[in-house]
């Protein structure tokens, strides 16, 4: 049994062992952190250079490839430029290629009549909300301003729209005395944003005499005879032709007869909602806004009685309509069928056209439309017939009046203009209900 010298002189012996071990260890460990660093390549591979041969040989190549992107990057901004110069010069024949190709695509689907559903995207698809929540698009998009349909017109409604609307009539010669009674309401009215179209030189001359904003449209055989000689429903027709270039530009119109007396600014009344505002011939709540009339027929027996949704036609002499798509081809639609026989009255075409659904054979118009209040922009029925009649109705004060169901106008329009502007209480008096 060893004593305890011999045990201690073991255990110094395996301490100065395991010393060494660790010791080889660690030196092993630098010197292969040392042949790394200086050796990435490996000591045994075929083409190798040292550390200063490397770096010499990728500054040369750094110089190369500077030097060439520097010469191709000037090339390459030369090239940039001309193609610039070549599309600037080209812009407006393209403009010109892109609006022909439009046309002749639109007449195609309207005389294949299955024209494919446009579809305007207004967003990611989404979930409908809890019951009672939903609300559809009611706001169609409004177009994208093109100036170069007429640059001239862009010109003037530039100056006279206020928030890119305004008030817009049609007139000749035939119409000059109800249309300066309707342009006087219009400046006693404070509204600044109008603008007569003149069809013919003396209208012309009357606005110049009376400091009113006119255009006249540049000439065309088509539809001057039409503009200068035509009746009142001949030139209300031609009014959808012309109206078009202002939705073009991205102008929300108002389209106005001359049989019209304003007694207040319209556009603070309009609610802007919908593609077509209008006013309506209906006399009543129910024959302006809409109503169920039931149809009956007693050899029916047991279904003797069916329903019917009834309203009476919007007036195609006072609506307003924002620069849509769908308000555009409402003008397109319209003015077609009145330029081709048979002869049709242009406000039962404007409606006909708003308000027959599509159905086999036919595709009808999607365009959102909105009834005006009747006591607001009234007709001369519901004036003459029930308003003047009403104590209490007779101190509303609408904000426009259309002489429209009564062919003496001019003396209606000047009643109308001494009983709300001048307080005559008895202006509307001596008139009948209707016409003689």
């Amino acid at each position: 049994m060893a004593g305890p010298g011999g045990r201690r002189s073991t255990n110094a012996s395996q301490s100065m062992r395991g010393s060494r071990i660790v010791f080889a260890i660690v030196i092993g460990i630098l010197l292969g952190c040392i042949f790394a660093i200086l050796y990435p390549h490996g000591l045994f591979s075929g083409d190798f250079y040292s550390a200063s041969q490397l770096q010499s040989r990728r500054r040369s190549k750094s110089d190369v490839q500077i030097g060439s992107a520097s010469c191709e990057s000037t090339e390459r901004v030369s090239m940039l430029k001309a193609d610039i110069a070549d599309l600037s010069n080209s812009n407006d024949e393209l403009k010109m290629q892109v609006r022909d190709l439009t046309k002749k695509l639109q007449a195609a689907e309207q005389k294949n009549g299955q024209a494919e559903q446009q579809v305007v995207v207004v967003g990611e698809p989404q979930k409908a909300g809890l019951f009672g929540t939903v609300k559809g698009i009611r706001i169609n998009p409004t177009v994208l301003p093109d100036e170069t349909v007429n640059p001239r017109l862009a010109k003037i409604l530039e100056k006279i729209a206020v928030r890119k609307e305004l008030i817009v009539a049609l007139a000749n010669s035939n119409v000059k005395a109800m249309l300066e009674v309707s342009v006087s309401s219009i400046k006693k009215s404070g509204i600044s944003n109008y603008l007569v179209v003149a069809l013919d030189d003396g209208i012309v001359d009357f606005c110049k005499e009376n400091d009113v904003p006119f255009y006249m449209r540049d000439p065309d055989e088509g539809i001057d005879s039409v503009a200068k000689s035509g009746t009142n429903h001949a030139v209300s027709g031609l009014k959808f032709r012309i109206l078009r270039e202002f939705l073009q530009l991205g102008y929300s119109v108002l389209l106005s007869d001359v049989d019209i007396v304003y007694l207040q600014n319209p556009f603070d009344h309009i609610y802007r909602d919908s593609d077509v505002e209008s006013m309506s011939d209906g006399h009543d709540n129910m024959t302006a806004y809409g109503y169920n009339d039931v149809f009956d027929e007693p050899a029916m027996g047991w279904a003797r009685y069916a329903h019917t949704m009834r309203i009476w036609v919007y007036n195609s002499g006072f609506f307003y309509l924002r620069p849509t798509i769908s308000a555009i081809e409402l003008l397109d639609r319209v003015a077609d069928r009145l330029s081709h026989p048979p002869p049709a009255w242009d406000q039962a075409v404007f409606n006909e056209e708003l308000f027959f659904p599509s159905h086999p054979g036919y595709i009808g118009l999607h365009a959102s439309r909105r009834t005006m209040d009747r006591y607001l922009f009234m007709n001369s029925k519901a004036l003459f017939k029930e308003v003047r009649k009403d104590t209490n109705l007779k101190e509303l004060k609408p904000v426009i009046v259309h002489v429209n169901y009564h062919p003496d106008k001019l003396p209606r329009m000047k009643a109308v203009v001494d009983f709300y502007f001048n307080g005559k209480q008895d202006a509307l008096d001596p008139f009948p209900d209707g016409s003689d």
